[in-house]
């Protein structure tokens, strides 16, 4: 009897599935997608913000002593400050881009734009399907850095600036942050740091569904959905788009916390006038590898987590009985 129940619930649901356009499948697909991986590597991508922004607490630890040193000032529970925020971005951000880049390389196909049929084609829209999701979500990402930013041990809550001692603002929540922000520097607040996340995510996420596609190609029509299949390919696309982009992924995070960071002898916080004085100056004055701060933790979280997406997203597709789509050609 409970049997039959559960294959006549199930039977429902795909039958509810079947009737949802593709647009919407997609946008579930790329949603569970980008839950899904971003959750399974939060404690690194803490880490890598600290060690990206905090440059006197943790730029001479390393990871491990990173780690403890999280555990040691916020509990277990710690690793997963600003997760909240990230996933609620990571959701709207990872179904508009996996949705807009079907999207966007379906329209370059039908209209026979000059770009032939082959992996370019995923580059270009790759890189369009990436704009638009950062301009959509950017906020949230700005109020995911801020919140990881915050260390509760009291002994690192007030520094020395060259102006005396000052205490950095406590922030509660996704809320408070975005409310914070818009009082500092009206909607311009709530972009602070968009330029260089523009500079990177459009060659980035380019590059990444470039790749995965260009990988994808070589390997038998048959094997196309395995997961043994997904999970090395996209491992290759995150490595290979994160290491060409990664200086402006720092000069991103640096500028989200600026408020945050101790008083210049102007008597001002840092501020980077855009994304090249940013790099300037972070050379001039933190030295050219810190635009590197970070880089061996993303490894070890960006090949997990492009995979772990790549393999979530083509699972819920073949899930969601989502169509095959046209595979690219050769140029």
């Amino acid at each position: 009897m409970g049997s039959s129940q559960g294959s006549t619930l199930s039977s429902d649901v795909m039958s509810l599935v079947d009737t949802l356009p593709v647009l919407a499948k997609t946008l579930i697909a790329g949603g569970a997608a980008g839950a899904f991986a971003k959750t399974a590597v939060a404690p690194l991508e803490r880490i890598k913000i600290l060690l990206q922004t905090r440059t006197d607490d943790f730029r001479t630890l390393g990871v491990s002593q990173s780690l403890k040193k999280v555990l040691q000032c916020d509990g277990p529970l710690g690793f997963y400050k600003g997760n909240g925020a990230s996933v609620i971005r990571i959701i709207p951000y990872a179904a508009l881009h996996y949705m807009t880049y079907e999207v966007y390389r379906d329209w370059i196909l039908e209209n026979n734009l000059p770009l032939g049929s082959g992996p370019i084609v995923d580059l270009v829209a790759g890189s369009a399907a990436g704009g638009t999701a950062v301009l959509c979500t950017y906020p949230l990402d700005l109020a995911r850095t801020k919140l990881a930013y915050q260390v509760s041990d009291t002994t690192q809550s007030i520094r020395g600036g060259a102006n005396g001692f000052y205490r950095q603002p406590t922030y509660s929540g996704i809320r408070d942050v975005l409310t914070m922000a818009y009082k500092e520097g009206g909607p311009r607040g709530l972009y602070r740091g968009i330029g260089p996340t523009l500079i990177g995510i459009l060659p980035y996420a380019g590059l990444k569904f470039y790749i995965y596609e260009e990988l994808k190609r070589h390997v038998p029509e048959e094997h196309q959905n395995s997961v043994r299949m997904h999970l090395p390919c996209g491992a290759l696309a995150g490595l290979f788009g994160q290491t060409l982009t990664y200086p402006l992924d720092v000069v991103r995070r640096q500028m989200q916390v600026e408020n945050l960071q101790p008083r210049t002898s102007e008597g001002n916080n840092k501020r980077y006038k855009n994304t090249f004085d940013g790099l300037n100056t972070i050379i001039r004055t933190q030295g050219w590898r810190q635009l590197f701060a970070g880089l061996s933790i993303n490894y070890i979280k960006i090949v997990p987590s492009v995979a772990l997406g790549f393999t979530v997203y083509e699972s819920m597709k073949s899930w969601l009985r989502i169509p095959p789509r046209e595979r690219s050609k050769p140029a």
